[in-house]
């Protein structure tokens, strides 16, 4: 009984496994040797942690280690700025441990005893990691030698590959509602809370645990399956790059990659696949599922003979494979519409199947032999197949049938030719109560294309076609697509499948093209509905999101809802919904099947009502992590049905409000939640009305809350009271990273109360006070607070009143500042005194990456300065000096400092006055610069002969990727003539003229 529940539970075409990121890790079923100990004992404490330190550091860790290992001085100023430019998390960490390691015992030392020392959560999986895992690895192993010998799976490959043992470790539960995993223990915490045994019978059961970190789950599994496409593929085709290629050519082909979803499936791809590639066809490898199982079936039958016989003749092998394939298509027909998957001895004989032909490469690579004390029986190796084989059988007999091939034994009246036998299959797949013909309806369908049948030639009985019959069904599809009910259910979407393997894909690309530049509205018939139904399962536009910005409504909605589940990004903004749309949206978020991660509301017309019933589902829902409700109207009802939701949501990570007058009262809801929820990392509330009350109530909770990382209150009238709340709860919290107050009539007071909690606060990294009322005072102050805190990265001071009095004052606490990375000073009344004190400043800092300075008046004497200390500086990546009332003296001054400057790669020079000595200048200087990227030159006066400079001086600069030329008086002609000689010159240039 077990094994038939297993055989059904691969057999099902339902069960599909998600591949996601590979967190699954290959563990050996023998035990080291000696020698690999020894060697592991002569590894470094680093090395021995390596992965350990991949998989668990975040960045807010990664920073307090950072901050220790500068301290102790064992990291430099600059190794810390590499370890920062490295790029992702990932290669910041393998930046760390490379120049830490390179150290010897002293780098390492230090690195082990900080986190030895530390009370992170962090720190501990990195210690207990490898003991939790070892603990328990003995046990599972003996565990799994008694699987491996009981509880045979069906088919053979898949017996191989769930003798693979697995762990599955990580801090988060697995939630994936199919799983391939057979769990034999989990642990909670350092000790091992319960075991569990599931038999095979139990493969695709969900595996979701909550438990407390570390989290180790030992698991027993089918390769492949839970892993990466590209894992699985490059660990079973490693020889010759068969791997990458077979991915390659899955990525291009989206329909063929949706079908490895399934495991038994994934084997008879890949194998396919890389025979097709051995056999020295890359250039016609299968594109359509029907393609497919063709080669597989051409395969099969060119590999060998039955085993018991003598040798047979070619003529002969021929024959018998194609008398073979026929009836094996029959019992696969007709077993199928009977819903008849296990066949007898008898059965195979009564359609005229030689038993020992199931001994055949052909028959034993589509039936599987099932021995018992009672029995044999036979299976088809996944249902998929029995449902091409049933359609080889169909399309062959149907140019000759006279009586309905539905009624095996029965009489029916008289059908004649092709046509109305392929009405009426699907007339029978359109009346199916569970859909069981969909995917046979589509092979037939796919049987019509010459590529499909090519490979088939030696194995079923074909004439000659003209391709009449080809066009014919594409008509009757189409007609079929027009036709229908108002929803678009998965039959429906069966008919765009078949359109697919018919390669007819005029209309499915026309849908793709439009939803790939968002111009669907208003195009949204019934026929398109259903075509963009398909997409959204395969079409590699719809695989990061999907896009349907204006371009449904309420009908359109309704229309496609049941396919709408199948998105992870869903952008379904400025679409004027209104109340009744939430609650179909509402319903589609509380579906048991549904994979939308990331949904967007934007720019809608969603009030109280609409947020109720999105609050509903959010009560229940477990997949959507982000929701984007900006610029509705919920108001400060609505915002309180959404709060009492995320109380009990643990899903939802970033949240997005702004423009949804939600003002204190809403404020003081979602205030309510901060203080219990613990998944909620990230918060806008611009645009609100808030007040300075709302901003109280919201720094209570930040208190309390040790989970949101970036927090925007950007335009909400908080004032000085509002913010000295806000710095009253930076004091103790630690975990927040970005804080947004733009347009909030901050002053020198609220600056004050701020500053003083940067002195203490050491998680803050990005503080955004543009637009505010601060002035010297202020300023200074935070002069102050940045001597002390080499925390903050990122600091926006845009639009205030520092004037050069509170700028010197910045300056030259930025000569101490080790932590500040960008500045923005733009309309702050800066001159040339302050931007000398910015300039001597980046003589002695080593972190400042972007500074700034755009619409004050620094003038030439300014530029001159920065353009000096660009020759010493080498960290500054870009200068943003737009509008800064710079001439020709200035470009020049520049020019100089970019003959010599290794490491700037953007500079804006925009809304100078430069002219054409000025351009001249700096063409020189970009003949022998080989880092800056980008330059703006726009409105610089530059004229023609100054654009014909730069153009000339980029034949010689590689790095050079954008160039903006606009409104230097070229005129129309001149801007072609400059923009075909930069492209020649510098291909990979962007031109903006």
């Amino acid at each position: 009984m077990e094994r038939r529940e297993h055989y059904d539970s691969i057999m099902d075409r339902s069960k599909r496994i998600t591949w996601q990121a590979d967190c699954y890790v290959d563990l050996q079923s023998t035990s080291c040797s000696a020698t690999a100990q020894a060697q592991a004992e002569d590894l470094s404490w680093i090395q021995k942690h390596q992965n350990q330190l991949q998989s668990f550091i975040t960045p807010c860790f990664l920073e307090e280690m950072l901050t220790h290992l500068r301290e102790v001085d064992v990291l430099t100023s600059s190794e810390e700025t590499n370890i920062k430019e490295a790029g992702h998390l990932g290669d910041q960490i393998n930046t760390l441990t490379a120049i830490v390691g390179a150290k010897e015992s002293q780098g390492s030392d230090a690195l082990q005893g900080f986190i030895e020392s530390s009370n992170s959560l962090v720190a501990q999986l990195i210690i207990n990691h490898d003991n939790v895992v070892k603990k328990h690895k003995e046990v599972l192993l003996r565990r799994c030698e008694q699987y491996r010998d009981r509880d045979s799976v069906s088919c053979p490959k898949l017996n191989i590959s769930s003798r693979t043992l697995m762990m599955v470790d990580g801090l988060s539960d697995l939630q994936q509602k199919e799983h391939d995993l057979m769990q034999v223990g989990v642990t909670r915490g350092g000790q091992r809370n319960h075991l569990r045994q599931l038999g095979l019978a139990k493969l695709f059961e969900p595996l979701t645990r909550v438990s407390l970190p570390p989290r180790v789950s030992l698991t027993v599994g089918v390769a492949g399956i839970g892993k990466t496409t590209w894992v699985f593929l490059n660990h079973h085709f490693s020889e010759r790059d068969f791997g990458t290629m077979i991915w390659s050519h899955l990525e291009s082909n989206k329909i063929l990659m949706v079908m490895c979803y399934i495991p038994s499936i994934c084997w008879m791809v890949a194998d396919t696949l890389l025979y097709s590639m051995q056999s020295g066809s890359q250039d016609n490898l299968p594109r359509t599922c029907t393609e497919l199982f063709a080669h597989f079936c051409s395969m099969k039958a060119e590999v060998g003979e039955p085993r018991g016989r003598e040798p047979l003749k070619a003529e002969q092998l021929h024959g018998s494979n194609r008398k073979l394939m026929g009836n094996l298509g029959r019992l696969a027909f007709y077993g199928l519409i009977k819903h008849k998957y296990t066949f007898s001895e008898q059965d195979l004989r009564a359609y005229g199947i030689d038993l020992l032909l199931t001994q055949s490469s052909l028959g034993s690579g589509v039936l599987i032999r099932g021995e018992s004390a009672i029995h044999t029986t036979y299976r088809f190796t996944h249902l998929i197949l029995q449902e091409f084989l049933a359609a080889t059988f169909y399309h062959v007999s149907s140019k000759r049938a006279i009586f309905d091939l539905f009624s095996e034994s029965t009489m029916s009246w008289p059908k004649i030719g092709f046509q109305n036998h392929f009405r009426s299959a699907f007339q029978h797949s359109q009346q199916a109560e569970d859909g069981h013909l969909d995917v046979f309806v589509r092979f037939l369908t796919g049987l019509l294309c010459p590529t499909a049948l090519k490979p088939l030639a030696g194995l079923l009985a074909i004439g000659k076609d003209d391709g009449s019959q080809k066009t014919w069904a594409a008509g009757f599809l189409q007609d079929l697509l027009a036709s229908g009910g108002a929803v678009v259910s998965l039959r429906s979407v069966n008919l765009a499948y078949c359109l697919q393997e018919l390669q007819n894909s005029e209309l499915l690309r026309s849908v793709e093209e439009d939803l790939r530049h968002g111009s669907l509205a208003g195009k949204l018939t019934r026929s398109h509905c259903v075509v963009l139904g398909f997409l959204l399962h395969v079409s590699p536009v719809c695989s990061e999101q999907t896009n349907l910005t204006g371009s449904l409504n309420c009908t359109t909605v309704k229309s496609l809802l049941p396919q709408l589940l199948y998105c992870s990004h869903l952008r379904l903004e400025n679409n004027h919904f209104k109340d009744d749309v939430m609650e179909l949206l509402g319903s589609l978020l509380s579906a048991k099947d549904c994979h939308i991660q990331k949904m967007s509301l934007a720019d809608n017309a969603i009030s109280s009502k609409g947020a109720k019933a999105l609050s509903r589902a959010l009560l229940v829902n477990r997949t959507l992590t982000s929701l984007n409700l900006r610029s509705n109207n919920i108001g400060s009802k609505g915002a309180k049905f959404l709060a009492e939701a995320l109380k009990m949501n643990q899903a939802l990570m970033s949240i997005n409000f702004q423009s949804n007058v939600i003002e204190e009262e809403g404020a003081q809801a979602i205030a309510e939640v901060l203080q219990s929820n613990r998944k909620l990392v990230s918060l806008n509330l611009r645009k609100n009305a808030i007040g300075a009350r709302g901003a109280q109530r919201i720094a209570d909770s930040l208190k309390k809350n040790q989970t949101l990382t970036k927090l925007i209150l950007c335009s909400n009238q908080l004032g000085d009271k509002g913010t000295i709340a806000l710095a009253g709860a930076l004091t103790l919290n630690h975990t927040l990273l970005s804080l947004q107050l733009q347009s909030n009539s901050i002053s020198n007071r609220g600056m004050t109360a701020l500053t003083k909690a940067l002195r203490l606060n050491r998680g803050l990294v990005s503080l955004n006070l543009r637009e505010n009322s601060i002035g010297v005072e202020g300023a200074k102050n935070m002069a102050q607070a940045l001597k002390e805190n080499n925390s903050l990265q990122d600091l926006d001071l845009t639009a205030n009143l520092l004037h050069d009095e509170g700028v010197q004052a910045i300056a030259n606490a930025i000569k101490f500042n080790q932590g500040l990375t960008s500045l923005h000073l733009q309309w702050n009344f800066i001159k040339s005194t302050a931007t000398k004190a910015l300039a001597h400043a980046l003589l002695s800092n080593a972190t400042m990456q972007l500074l700034d300075l755009q619409e004050n008046a620094i003038g030439n004497e300014g530029v001159v300065f920065l353009a000096e200390a660009l020759k010493s500086n080498t960290s500054l990546r870009t200068l943003c000096l737009q509008g800064v009332s710079a001439s020709t003296s200035g470009a020049v001054a520049m020019a100089e400092a970019l003959m010599t400057n290794e490491t700037l790669q953007t500079l804006d020079l925009r809304g100078n006055t430069i002219g054409m000595e000025g351009a001249k200048a700096l063409a020189n200087s970009l003949k022998c610069n080989r880092s800056l990227k980008s330059l703006n030159l726009q409105e610089n006066s530059l004229g023609m002969d100054g654009a014909i400079f730069i153009a000339t001086a980029l034949k010689g600069n590689h790095q050079l990727t954008y160039i903006n030329l606009q409104g230097n008086g070229i005129g129309e002609s001149g801007a072609k003539v400059i923009s075909d000689a930069i492209r020649a010159s510098a291909s990979g240039c962007v031109v903006d003229i």
